[in-house]
């Protein structure tokens, strides 16, 4: 009589199977937050980022769909390409940008100081004594795009800077009004 054969033992610890349970449950959430993480993480930024874009584009189509001045400073490079040189101190400043295929203008005014007229004079490379009285140097034209009516009270005084291109030209007209705190307008054209 033969004695029935045993099988082998397992070349492993015995099976478990709640301890696989778990490595499997660990495995998928592992799997899981890869997932997350891979795909959910660039897909907030983006919509973070498109957020950010169309409020930025926004702003901008508010600032540049403006018409007629608005009470802001022009932007550095604004003021540098115009030649208009805001003195300090200056309040009231209001600006506006026109672009088209032949001109570009910029339309600022401020009031300033006595002081102040001196230096945005000096740094146009003109002198007070340039400046003509009644001469309402800037053209009906840019009264009507700007607003501006020079019909208050007077003294108004005028010039304009005319430079070789592609410097800018500058019709320049002062309140004088009130002496002190003179209101200086400005529009200064460049031909690209």
């Amino acid at each position: 009589m033969s004695l029935p054969r045993q099988a082998a033992p397992p070349d492993g610890p015995p099976h478990r199977p709640a301890e696989d349970r778990r490595h499997r449950n660990r495995r998928r959430a592992l799997t899981l937050l890869i997932i997350v993480l891979l795909i959910g993480v660039p897909a907030g930024y983006l919509v973070i980022s498109a957020n950010q874009s169309r409020d930025s584009g926004k702003d901008k189509e508010a600032k540049y769909s403006a018409t007629g001045l608005t009470p802001t400073y022009p932007a550095k490079v604004q003021r540098r390409l115009y030649q208009v040189p805001i003195p300090h101190p200056a309040d009231r400043v209001a600006s506006y940008e026109t672009n088209n295929w032949k001109t570009s203008r910029l339309y600022v005014q401020f009031r300033t100081t006595e002081a102040g007229l001196e230096t945005y004079l000096d740094a146009m490379g003109v002198n007070r004594s340039d400046l003509k009285k009644g001469a309402i140097t800037i053209s009906a034209r840019d009264r009507k795009i700007s607003g501006w009516t020079f019909a208050g009270p007077g003294p108004w005084w005028g010039l304009s800077h005319s430079q070789k291109n592609p410097a800018p030209t500058q019709d320049v007209v002062v309140n004088l009004s009130n002496p002190v705190l003179p209101m200086v307008y400005v529009v200064s054209r460049t031909v690209p």
